[in-house]
């Protein structure tokens, strides 16, 4: 079997290298992957490839600068898996090189126009090519749509879908996801609530969510693909949400006060102050723990009409929960590399992986999950 060139871009950053040390690892070694860690330092690029042996080598790239398809290229590379966030302000330039250098390309993107103007921005790219590009594929809306599907399977309609992802303290935080985060830290959102979209500001107003293995926290709104994807995509009657809950409340409420300052015109541009909180966070590690977690809840009508509210909780303990995120990307470019055949063309990460396919990477670092029924 032909080996897949595997380039990483942003390969030694938080989630590029947890993805790179998957795909090193792959059990599945009969279908081997060629990696290549790519970023704009060589050194760091390299140091990292070093310790992953099989072959693996370390490369400088630079992702805005001209000359990208040329340089996949000249690598030989089958596929890209592009981890260099945050994509909230990026255009498709990365898959767009991808297409035209013969590659496959799968990217973690958790902007919301990212991923959703994604399908109809580069489908024609793609199938020209006949290759098969996946936008978002990380812990949504890869990962809670293959909840979702599991939670919902033979069920009449849905009315509900509420999501919240609670990371753990002590879990590394990137300067990227905070940048992220932080852009639409006070903006409005649109968001499906009650039959229709209704705006609420992103990480203000914190309610309190329940968990099964985890200490209540607040959780705050945040601006996802999902909010966007899934009415649609499920039909959704009353509402979906997405919430992300800091252990730590007094990190929950700065974020509150961030999002009411730029509410009120005092903070304009708070992603400014990412590289601030990378390097500060860490204060209140001694506040929190590395148990970390998500919670999908459900309702709606089962195959019999009853009214059904359901719940699938993952717990992730000793600081394994970044590596959630990347567990999509690593399990698609495992397909790929055995020659299983993916939708060619452009497309979301929603509903591409069954939860049966997490259930081993889930196993490996010790997580553990829960499907339970709640009342109405």
């Amino acid at each position: 079997m032909t080996t897949l060139k595997t380039l990483v871009l942003g390969g030694y950053g938080n989630f590029g290298t947890r993805i790179c040390r998957g795909l090193a690892g792959d059990p599945a070694s009969h279908h081997p992957i060629a990696l290549l860690v790519a970023g704009r330092d060589a050194g760091r690029a390299q140091a990292l490839a070093a310790t992953l042996h099989h072959g693996a080598q370390g490369v400088a790239l630079n992702h805005q600068a001209p000359g990208l398809t040329d340089r996949l290229r000249s690598l030989g590379v089958g596929l890209v898996i592009h981890t260099a966030g945050p994509f909230q302000a990026q255009a498709y330039g990365v898959a767009q090189a991808a297409a035209e250098a013969g590659a496959h390309y799968i990217d973690l993107a958790d902007g919301r126009r990212f991923v959703c103007d994604f399908p109809a921005a580069m489908q024609a790219h793609f199938v020209a090519a006949q290759r098969t590009a996946i936008t978002g594929a990380s812990t949504v809306p890869a990962l809670s749509s293959a909840v979702v599907d599991h939670l919902c399977a033979g069920w009449q309609h849905i009315d509900s879908v509420d999501i919240c992802i609670a990371p753990a303290q002590r879990a590394p935080r990137g300067q990227a996801t905070l940048a992220a985060v932080l852009s639409y830290c006070g903006l409005p959102i649109n968001v499906w609530q009650e039959g229709r979209w209704q705006p609420q500001r992103g990480w203000a107003q914190p309610t309190r969510v329940h968990f099964h293995r985890l200490r209540p926290r607040l959780g705050a709104v945040c601006d996802i693909p999902d909010l966007e994807l899934f009415p649609a995509h499920y039909r959704a009657r009353d509402r979906v949400t997405f919430r992300a809950a800091l252990e730590v409340g007094l990190a929950q409420r700065s974020f509150a006060a961030i999002a009411a300052l730029r509410h009120w015109g005092v903070l304009p541009h708070p992603e400014k102050l990412a590289a601030l909180m990378h390097h500060t966070g860490g204060v209140l590690d001694f506040m929190g723990t590395g148990l970390g977690g998500m919670v999908v809840r459900v309702a709606g009508a089962d195959a019999q009409g009853q009214p059904r509210r359901r719940a699938w909780h993952i717990a992730a303990d000793n600081d394994h929960g970044p590596e959630i995120p990347c567990m999509a990307a690593v399990l698609l470019a495992r397909q790929l590399a055995a020659g299983h055949t993916l939708p060619m063309g452009a497309h979301t990460s929603t509903s591409q992986l069954p939860l049966s396919a997490f259930a081993p990477e889930f196993a490996r670092w010790g997580m553990v999950t829960d499907t339970l029924e709640e009342a109405l």
